[in-house]
């Protein structure tokens, strides 16, 4: 049995974005194979975890123990305009906490683990931390690649000093993950795309891809009679720039375009850090909920998805969730990268607003194209992304990569 610490940037509960998705789409189904998983987590300023008792969420029992560390990452306008005169990173500078690499080393310290997974490039900093206690091996799971968000958002904007200030902040994330990818024993991609980008960074060491993986249940699937009211649902954590952009454009630039075809259409919008200018909009036919209780049952409600990514990498999680679901989804070219669907076949992909709009009015008029996408959308996510089946071979994975020791 493997003993594996895995630490994650944020508390992994509730369940209600990306990255806790992709944190319990490991976890779960690898502590039910049999690795024996502890979990160190920041407790941020910007997410931050409030227990309503003195016990662990039942849904993170999967995990032996749990311990979890504050970190203030809070962005602020002084330690903005102070990072301008440093080298480093200010988007990995905020995560470094002394507290949290004296917790992660006294643990080290106290129990032998064969594994450590980190979460994210954000938690890089941490690697010469473990260095120092001992041989544990290192393995980072990027979910993105975070350079090219930045540059994309930047490359989005009209030139002026926003532009610039991304760009720069961009080209130091960039210098960063360049020199964070050779730290680690072994680097977990979420999409081959990814991978390849970062060997284009120049990093030369072992990685492999690990998708996310998803659970695909016992739904039953979508007959032509859910369509018969025009609904539309966009979910998505505010706090993440590419999810801001993108609702943006899709309510400037798409969401007219629908409404001068179908008046009637209706837009649900959920998710979590939802801005005040867009909680007190009144923007025809679209109800902002803001953050809900249950991603899933959201996504129930509303069988036609958007995801209009304009910026961004690694994978849209929420797109697979949806695609588990049997969603019906509208998306960008930049939606689907890394995601082994096509256009017309399990989804509709569109990059400009005029084409976007139109493939939204398709779902909306035509019941039996929605129907079928799902239905291939679905199929298409149990046979690449089930969760059992990715565990099964990230057992193998680290079989390959790190032969069971006396504590394994």
């Amino acid at each position: 049995m493997y003993k594996i610490l895995h630490i994650c940037k944020k508390f992994p509960y509730p369940v209600t974005d990306g990255e806790t998705i992709a944190v319990r789409a490991m976890a779960r189904p690898l502590a039910s194979s049999g690795v024996e998983l502890s979990l160190l987590a920041m407790n941020t300023s910007r997410h931050p975890y409030r227990a309503a008792s003195d016990a662990w969420p039942e849904a993170l029992a999967h995990y032996r123990t749990i311990r979890m560390v504050p970190v203030d990452n809070r962005i602020t306008g002084w330690g903005a305009f102070k990072n301008l005169f440093s080298r480093d990173s200010y988007h990995i500078s905020r995560f470094v906490s002394p507290l949290f690499a004296q917790e992660l080393q006294e643990w080290l310290r106290e129990e032998a683990f064969d594994v450590v997974i980190l979460e994210t490039l954000f938690l890089a900093p941490y690697i010469p931390f473990i260095r120092q206690v001992g041989h544990t091996r290192i393995i980072l799971r990027l979910h993105n690649v975070e350079s090219e968000i930045w540059e994309r958002l930047a490359g989005n904007l009209p030139f002026g000093i926003k532009r610039w200030y991304l760009s720069y902040l961009a080209g130091k994330l960039k210098r960063f993950e360049t020199q964070a990818l050779p730290l680690a024993d072994v680097v977990l991609a979420i999409t081959e795309r990814d991978l390849a980008a970062f060997r284009q960074l120049g990093w030369k060491g072992r990685g492999t891809t690990f998708p996310v993986g998803m659970q695909v249940g016992d739904i039953p699937e979508l007959g032509a009679s859910t369509f018969a009211q025009p609904r539309i649902g966009f979910i998505g954590s505010m706090d993440w720039a590419p999810n801001l952009e993108g609702i943006r454009w899709f309510l400037s630039e798409v969401w007219p375009r629908v409404r001068g075809v179908i008046p009637e259409a209706q837009l649900e919008i959920a998710g979590r850090s939802m801005p005040d200018w867009l909680l007190k909009s009144e923007i025809p036919g679209v109800c902002v909920l803001g953050e809900v209780s249950s991603a899933v049952d959201f996504m129930l409600s509303n069988p036609i998805q958007v995801v209009p990514v304009r910026s961004g990498s690694g994978v849209r999680v929420k797109l697979l969730e949806a695609l588990a679901l049997g969603r019906a989804v509208v998306t960008t070219p930049l939606g689907l990268e890394g995601v082994p669907v096509a256009h017309d076949e399990e989804v509709l992909v569109a990059e400009n607003p005029t084409a976007f709009a139109e493939q939204v009015v398709r779902l909306l008029t035509d019941a039996g194209l929605a129907v079928q996408l799902a239905r291939q959308g679905r199929n298409r996510i149990r046979a690449v992304y089930e969760e059992k089946v990715l565990a099964e071979q990230f057992v193998h994975l680290l079989q390959e990569y790190f032969p069971p020791t006396v504590n394994g």
